[in-house]
């Protein structure tokens, strides 16, 4: 796990890349856990939650946040912010307890794919350039 991935002006291992995931799936997944959502609040018994509807609630934040891009505002609820990063902040919070109420690998996953699109001929901006190129 010696792989370097670059940031702005740090360079980090791919195991700190993978230990910032597993931290920030730990708060959010904790803090799902405390507020009742893995858990039937009547009984106290787990709950086996719908992968597709969790899925679907991250998309639904990812889509106001467009709403908040679109429509140039301020968030309701933390005014001094914007719609848009707060919906993102939403978005995040519910793929990292997805990932910890699923046990998923995504940290993992998450670094292997940033050294992957490091290489990635697509992702070279000589190629990016050339008539044809991946612009999105």
């Amino acid at each position: 796990m010696s792989e370097i991935l670059l940031g702005s002006s740090t360079k980090y291992s791919k195991q700190q890349v993978v230990d910032a995931v597993k931290l920030l799936t730990d708060v959010c997944h904790s803090a799902s856990e405390r507020g009742g959502w893995w858990h039937d609040i009547n009984t106290g018994e787990p709950l086996e939650r719908n992968k597709l509807e969790m899925l679907m609630l991250i998309v639904s934040e990812v889509s106001e946040a467009c709403e908040g891009v679109r429509k140039g505002v301020n968030d309701d609820h933390l005014t001094n912010y914007l719609m848009e990063d707060v919906e993102i902040a939403d978005a995040l919070i519910r793929c990292f307890d997805y990932i910890g109420g699923h046990g998923l690998k995504s940290g993992e996953a998450f670094a292997e794919k940033l050294l992957y699109n490091a290489h990635r001929e697509d992702h070279k901006i000589e190629n990016r350039i050339k008539e044809g190129g991946k612009k999105y």
